[in-house]
C-alpha cells in the first residue's frame, strides 16, 4: 500500500501496459504478475494498478479467478471508490439520459461505457432494475444501491443476478427485490407507445431499450401495410407497428407470457395485435407454403451465438432466419433483422443476411445499418461491446 491510497498493488508485466495506457479498460490475467500475494486476494477486491516502473496507472477490480483480471475503473491513482465516488458517476449518467430522453425510461448505465464495468441499470420511471455480472460490480452491490438511492431515490429496485456471465467471474446467479415491491408489470414509455414489461419473470432486465432506435425507423414504414413481428416478446415492434398504421399485425413469439403481455400493450393503446404461439422458423416456413406476404417482417431473435463454439451454427441460424423471412415479404416490402450476439461480428451478420436472401431467391437494397439505441453507448477501447446488429431492406 502508500500513502495515498488504501488499496493493494497489482502489477503489469515489463512491456505489457501499453493497451491499458491507451485508454482499454482491461487488462488480462496473463499481463499481470500473478505471485502469490495477487492469488491470495478476494475477488473483485479494489486495487492500485501499477506498471514495471511503479507508475501507478489508476485504481480498478481485481478477480484472479478471471481472464479479465482487472477492470479499470479510473486514472486516478489517489481514487476513493465509495458511495460518493459511485454518486458521481451516477449522476454524470443520469444527465446524459435527460439529453437523449424525454421521460424516465432509458439505460441508466451500460457498463464501461458508463464508467461501470459489468454492470447494468435499467430504469423504468420509478423502478429500477440492476444486474451486476462481475465479481468487482458484486463486491460494490451495496454502494452501488446507495448511490442509487442517493440520486434517484425509486419506488422500488429488483437485483436480476441471474445472467450465465457471472459463472465467468465465479458468482452464483441470484435474483432479489432490495426494495419496495414489484406487484405485476410495470409501464414503458417508448417512441410515443406504452408497453407492459414483466420486470421479474422476462427476459434479461425486462425491456430491450436497445431496440428503441430501429423499432421507430420501421414503424415509419408501416402505415398502410400488413406486418408480421417474429421473435416479438412483448410486441416492441408489433404495438408501434400497429399504432403507426399498420393495417394488420401479428406478433410470433414462443412465449405465451410475452406474447400476453403484447396483447395487453396493444389494447393500452388501442390498437389490435394478433398473437401466434410458435417456433418462428416454422411459422414462417408454414406461412411461406401458404402464400403468405407481407409489407413488413422483422425478425429480431434472441442471441443465436452464446460463445464462439456457437459461431458456425450460429451462423447459419442467421442465414436460415433471413431465407425464410424474406420469402415473407411482398415485392416492394421491407424486411428488418437483427443480431444481439457479442460473437457475431458486423460483417459476418450482414454476409449472413446476403446469403439468406441468395437462397431465398430475393434481391434489394440496405436501407438502414444500426446498432443499439444512444443509452447503450459504446466504450471506444471496446468496439466489439457494440453486440447488437442489424439491417432494414427493401425487397424487389
Amino acid at each position: 500500500m502508500t500513502a495515498t491510497s488504501p488499496y493493494p498493488a497489482i502489477r503489469i508485466q515489463p512491456g505489457q501496459s501499453r493497451r491499458v495506457r491507451t485508454g482499454h479498460p482491461w487488462i488480462f490475467s496473463n499481463e499481470l504478475v500473478m505471485d502469490e500475494a495477487a492469488k491470495a486476494l478476494p475477488p473483485g477486491g479494489l486495487a492500485r494498478v501499477v506498471d514495471a516502473g511503479d507508475e501507478v496507472l489508476g485504481v480498478g477490480t481485481f478477480n484472479p479467478h478471471s481472464l479479465i483480471s482487472v477492470r479499470m475503473l479510473t486514472r486516478d491513482p489517489t481514487a476513493v471508490i465509495d458511495v460518493d465516488f459511485l454518486t458521481r458517476r451516477v449522476e454524470k449518467a443520469l444527465a446524459l439520459r435527460r439529453e437523449l430522453f424525454a421521460g424516465p425510461f432509458y439505460r441508466l448505465a451500460h457498463a464501461e461505457a458508463d464508467g461501470f464495468p459489468g454492470l447494468v441499470v435499467d430504469r423504468f420511471g420509478e423502478v429500477i432494475t440492476l444486474e451486476a455480472n462481475t465479481a468487482g460490480m458484486e463486491r460494490l452491490l451495496d454502494d452501488l444501491l446507495a448511490a442509487l438511492e442517493r440520486v434517484l431515490n425509486p419506488s422500488a429496485i429488483l437485483v436480476k443476478n441471474d445472467s450465465a456471465a457471472r459463472r465467468l467471474e465465479g458468482l452464483d446467479t441470484y435474483e432479489r427485490v432490495v426494495k419496495g415491491s414489484l406487484d405485476g408489470p410495470v409501464t414503458v414509455e417508448e417512441n410515443g407507445a406504452r408497453y407492459l414489461a414483466d420486470l421479474a419473470t422476462g427476459q434479461k432486465t425486462g425491456w430491450f431499450y436497445d431496440q428503441r432506435d430501429n423499432r421507430a425507423a420501421v414503424a415509419r414504414l408501416c402505415k398502410g401495410r400488413t406486418v408480421a413481428d417474429f421473435y416479438s416478446y412483448a410486441g416492441g415492434f408489433a404495438v408501434l407497428a400497429a399504432l403507426a398504421g399498420a393495417t394488420a399485425t401479428v406478433a410470433v413469439d414462443g412465449s405465451e407470457a410475452a406474447l400476453a403481455l403484447a396483447a395487453a400493450s396493444a389494447k393500452l393503446n388501442g390498437v389490435g395485435v394478433d398473437t401466434v404461439k410458435a417456433e418462428c422458423f416454422a411459422e414462417m416456413a408454414r406461412l411461406a407454403t401458404e402464400g403468405k406476404r407481407f409489407g413488413v417482417v422483422v425478425a429480431d431473435p434472441p442471441a443465436f451465438v452464446k460463445s464462439k463454439k456457437d459461431l458456425a451454427a450460429g451462423a447459419k441460424g442467421y442465414r436460415k432466419m433471413t431465407r425464410l423471412a424474406a420469402q415473407l415479404v411482398e415485392p416492394g416490402g421491407f424486411l428488418f433483422v437483427a443480431s444481439c450476439s457479442h460473437h457475431m461480428g458486423v460483417d459476418a451478420f450482414a454476409e449472413e443476411v446476403r446469403h439468406g436472401l441468395s437462397l431465398a431467391g430475393r434481391d434489394g437494397r440496405i436501407l438502414r445499418s444500426a446498432g443499439a439505441a444512444s443509452d447503450h453507448p459504446v466504450h471506444p477501447a471496446l468496439p466489439a461491446s457494440a453486440y447488437l446488429k442489424s439491417l432494414l431492406l427493401q425487397l424487389d
